[in-house]
């Protein structure tokens, strides 16, 4: 039996609920608040499992998806706004910035392959977030938007940036964040933002579909195989503009009328 503090159990996370099937780890985002935003609990209790996780490689597979209406409308601003106020300075945001980077490396580099279940709006971070799952399956239905430009603020949540390229392509990135125009999950699968569609009631379908296979191929061949993906994607880098991003929306916050 767990112990009550195992992070792989669903009552010591604030933010999110947990499922364990054998090697699958099914996490969903759990907005307390209804917003469905990216806030710190979140964050926080995505970092405690994937570090956990370490420490067991008996799991394969995380399958990422939400309970809310929609998998995620984007950070929370209304917690960006308060870390302002409560500290000037631009420090209080900039440790929840770098929070939002170092899961998206902890994503990265898991040795689990990660799976993401897309429904509803997938906004900013939310869209920043599914792009280092390794696996996306959006419903067919599904509404897409990169808005921090018309927001006055640069495309920085968790130096995703360079990993929304790679994906896409950097013209097709270009647009979208400069236009912050919306799009649908048929041009979201077009571009290789997802690799999959389905009606929503078959989503999980579609997730199985993934799943079924993962778990049947050699442990060994999987970590290396997504490790070397991941290496030949950061190749192309010239610099690794990730580790400065939380300064660049911290400091376009601080600087705001």
């Amino acid at each position: 039996m767990m112990e009550p503090t195992d992070p792989l159990t669903r009552r010591v996370h604030k933010a999110v609920a947990v499922d364990i099937d054998g090697p699958v780890l099914r996490v969903a985002l759990d907005p307390a608040s209804g917003d469905d935003t990216l806030g710190t609990p979140a964050l926080d209790d995505l970092l405690t499992l994937l570090d956990y996780l370490h420490r067991r490689p008996d799991i394969r597979v995380l399958v990422l998806s939400s309970l809310g209406e929609n998998f995620c409308r984007g950070a929370d601003r209304d917690e960006y706004r308060a870390a302002l106020e409560a500290d000037p300075s631009g420090a209080s945001l900039r440790h929840i910035a770098d929070k939002a980077q170092r899961l998206c490396q902890a994503l990265e580099t898991a040795h689990v392959i990660t799976i993401a279940r897309l429904h509803g709006e997938v906004i900013g971070a939310g869209l920043a977030l599914a792009s280092y799952c390794d696996l996306r399956v959006a419903a067919d239905n599904s509404r897409f938007r990169m808005p921090e430009v018309g927001l006055g603020l640069p495309p920085a949540w968790g130096g995703a940036m360079g990993r929304l390229i790679a994906e896409a392509g950097a013209a097709n990135i270009r647009e979208l964040m400069l236009t912050c125009d919306r799009f649908d999950a048929t041009t979201a699968l077009r571009l290789g933002l997802v690799h999959k569609t389905a009606p929503v009631d078959e989503l999980d379908r579609a997730v199985d579909a993934w799943v079924r296979p993962l778990v049947r191929r050699r442990p060994e061949a999987l970590v290396l195989t997504k490790r070397m993906l991941t290496g030949y994607t950061r190749a192309d880098r010239l610099a690794d503009m990730s580790l400065i991003d939380a300064h660049l929306l911290a400091g376009a916050m601080v600087q705001r009328p």
